[in-house]
């Protein structure tokens, strides 16, 4: 439905109704619980790492150019935790920590992870990397590694040195504005600086973290302003030389897709956390991926204006605003639509949808529907 939190008064009250759902039940909120109790982390894992594989498979992402970043909601649990504070003008809160990995070039998820609120990221990441790995088959030591984008909250040793480690990825982040890095920054020599147009200049040089000096990494200084008094700097780390523009300016910038798509998708259930039991959220939150993926695809064969719905927009406006019956001819459930927004691009790809099944070469059958088909009328 595009949103969470549907309570049992919410729900269909009238007995039979279910079975369309593919369910044999209401589910009810304590009944998904239960349902989400009994399975355990690594079960939510292995189902995101085998949803990762057939969306890589469909060529829904490359998996090429990732962005990393946690996404932090509000959590309602009564367990005693660390709380966080969201705004300087409110007060702290309980929190719940997740942390996704997406496609930079379209915008899709691959995978997350759940902490507690007491992990940092640089404790959170190794996780996700491991789970991206079996996702896109990255082998350590590739010629062409997948490229993750960090921002200054991955500035540390210990993650720069995993990845470095590991070989499987190549890292590139953001460096905080911190004294002794500005003041680094502001003594390299003009000469040092590659003027690519008015105003902007990059620079490429070593760095060695003090714990592990023999490790060489690679800074890049970012400097922009047309006069000395104007110039304004700005530091991204790798643990691989890259082309500094093509970096820069072309691939990091895209790493803001992430926040569009925590907005976009985040009334499925990315917007709060009612408990901190791992394994039920991680059960939660896989689903609520499995759905994202269905949605997504349905944006894409549907086309304007539905891709540019937001998954808010699409529950009240197409999910909600639907008028019709369901009935069973035969062995075919039949569900009538009147007049659906945008019917004829609904009707084009959903009516008589047995024989488009068929003709693709996938059984129409559905197996937890007994064996039913489903198709659609419009009127």
């Amino acid at each position: 439905m595009c949103l969470c939190s549907y309570r049992q008064r919410r729900t269909l009250s009238q007995k039979g109704f279910e079975l369309a759902n593919g369910l044999p039940f209401v589910p009810t909120d304590p009944a998904i619980h239960d349902l989400l109790a009994a399975h355990t982390v690594p079960q939510a894992q292995q189902l995101q790492i085998a949803l990762g594989k057939l969306r890589r498979a469909s060529h829904h992402f490359a998996g090429t150019l990732l962005a990393l970043d946690p996404h932090r909601l509000r959590s309602y649990s009564q367990r005693q935790m660390r709380r966080h504070r969201f705004n300087p003008q409110h007060k702290p809160a309980k929190m719940a920590q997740t942390f996704f990995l997406l496609d930079c070039h379209t915008g899709q998820p691959l995978c997350f992870t759940l902490t507690s609120a007491a992990q940092s990221v640089t404790q959170a990441s190794p996780q996700l990397l491991h789970l991206a790995a079996q996702i896109l088959g990255a082998a350590p030591g590739a010629k062409d590694k997948p490229l993750i984008l960090a921002d200054k909250e991955h500035f540390t040793e210990e993650l720069f040195a995993l990845v470095r480690q590991d070989n499987t990825f190549d890292l590139l982040g953001a460096q905080p504005a911190y004294p002794q890095l500005k003041n680094r920054w502001q003594k390299t020599p003009a000469a040092a600086f590659t003027e690519h147009w008015p105003g902007y200049a990059t620079c490429t040089q070593p760095f060695h973290f003090q714990r592990q000096p023999e490790l060489t990494y690679y800074e890049s200084i970012q400097r922009s302003g047309g006069r000395p008094e104007d110039f304004y700097y700005q530091g991204f780390l790798g643990t691989a030389q890259r082309a500094e523009i093509p970096a820069l300016t072309k691939d990091y910038p895209q790493r803001w897709h992430i926040e569009e798509f925590f907005k976009f998708n985040q009334p499925l259930g990315w917007h709060r956390a009612g408990t901190l039991n791992l394994n039920i959220r991680y059960g939660h939150l896989s689903m609520v991926l499995l759905a994202q993926a269905a949605i997504q695809q349905l944006r894409q064969r549907l086309g304007p204006p539905f891709v540019q719905w937001d998954a808010l927009h699409f529950a009240r406006h197409l999910f909600e605003g639907l008028e019709g019956d369901v009935r069973v001819e035969k062995q075919t459930i039949v569900v009538t639509l009147y007049d659906p927004p945008n019917a004829a691009l609904l009707q084009n790809q959903y009516e008589h949808l047995p024989e488009k099944l068929t003709r693709e070469g996938v059984n129409p059958r559905i197996p937890w529907l007994y064996n039913f088909q489903i198709d659609f009328r419009f009127k």
